[in-house]
């Protein structure tokens, strides 16, 4: 398949540069930052966001959804990277989507997809227990009992975990840490008696939490999928996550790049344009071809979703690693050729590299997506 965007596609990027730009710009999560807003992002934006569709773009039509694809999401949150817009769009409408998608039975695909695509209600996924990204390290129990399950345990680095609905967790009902085998899924209230959070800020401001889970009890409904069977699906929903983080990732490395590149072009040094520095020519023009080979990078992972490729998994890898590679390229250049402006807050260069950070750490950095490139590939 060409590495092209369809007209369609192209509308919809275009589409969503300009309300961002508009309604969720750069100065938008200063002033959230600020105003020490307890979800991040403005209380009408997601709402707006769902008006327009966004939230449905992934579900099927048969539940109320567009299914205008993964290339289509896409380009929606490389905008998002360019404008570092705070949503529920990734941990809602990417990750609760896919994994519903996956796993869910027709009745839970009817009731939830329904429900998120009309912006009644938003997900978070809750996977990881420890500092580092290890999903088959899940330890966290879910016991059989009265008719349903009793789950236990902690998890680590939620994204919208204080202010989501439901919360789509990963949790053993048999096995040992280090097995995929006994891994389920369920869909739990947030809400629901011994659940605790513990909203974390983290350098980008965004809304993260610990959480808590003290022998809270679930029906058997709650379950996601079939019982020990959730890590494919898992798997699957962890992949679509890393496209759409490096997606993101592309958008912060362009922005990065533009706006660096504006400055080179006003800045003078001892009355001469800085961009006229040759060093300075070559580092930006290295910068610019890695970020041209990221377009095609993610757009490639993207397709490989939208088509079911069985090479899917080793492009999520290859577009996560990949992009964490250029991203701390892209972040550190701006800064350093911003100066020493670029390192104060009133310039807005410095919130790209606070975005990039935790971006790049969120279900695998470069070393650990690196590795199961490797590994996928039989080495």
């Amino acid at each position: 398949m060409a590495l092209v965007l369809n007209e369609e596609q192209q509308m919809l990027k275009e589409s969503a540069q300009g309300f961002l730009a508009e309604f969720a710009p750069v100065d938008e999560l200063r002033k959230q930052r600020d105003a020490g807003s307890e979800t991040g992002y403005g209380d009408k934006l997601w709402a707006q966001m769902v008006n327009m569709g966004w939230a449905a773009i992934l579900i099927p039509e048969a539940y109320g959804g567009l299914d205008f694809g993964n290339v289509g999401m896409g380009q929606i949150v490389e905008q998002s990277g360019r404008t570092l817009t705070a949503s529920p769009l990734f941990a809602t409408a990417v990750l609760g989507v896919t994994a519903i998608n996956l796993a869910g039975s027709e009745a839970q695909k009817a009731e939830l997809l329904g429900a998120i695509a009309a912006g009644e209600i938003t997900t978070a996924l809750a996977v990881d227990e420890k500092i580092h990204h290890a999903p088959a390290q899940i330890s966290m129990t879910a016991v059989k009992q009265n008719g349903g399950y009793v789950l236990s345990g902690g998890k680590r680095f939620v994204a919208d975990g204080s202010t989501a609905d439901k919360l789509i967790v990963a949790a053993r009902t048999g096995g040992e840490a280090g097995d995929t085998n006994g891994i389920s899924l369920f869909v739990v209230d947030r809400s629901a008696p011994g659940i605790a959070v513990e909203r974390t800020t983290m350098t980008d401001t965004r809304n993260y939490a610990n959480i808590s889970f003290t022998n809270v009890e679930v029906t058997e409904a709650a379950l996601l999928g079939a019982e020990g069977e959730g890590f494919k699906a898992l798997s699957g929903t962890l992949d679509a996550g890393n496209v759409y983080l490096a997606a993101e990732m592309l958008g912060i490395c362009q922005e990065s790049f533009d706006r660096t590149l504006q400055y080179l072009k006003e800045r003078k040094q001892f009355g001469v344009l800085i961009g006229s520095f040759q060093s300075l020519q070559h580092r930006t023009a290295d910068w610019w071809s890695q970020v041209e080979l990221c377009k095609s990078v993610v757009l490639k992972a993207l397709q490989a979703m939208d088509d079911g490729d069985a090479m899917a998994p080793v492009l999520a890898s290859v577009a996560k690693a990949k992009l964490c590679q250029v991203t701390e390229l892209s972040t550190n250049e701006a800064i350093q050729m911003h100066g020493g402006i670029g390192m104060t807050d009133e310039y807005e260069i410095g919130f790209f590299i606070k975005r990039a950070r935790p971006a790049q750490m969120m279900f695998g950095d470069n070393s650990y997506h690196t590795d199961r490139f490797a590994l996928l590939g039989g080495y």
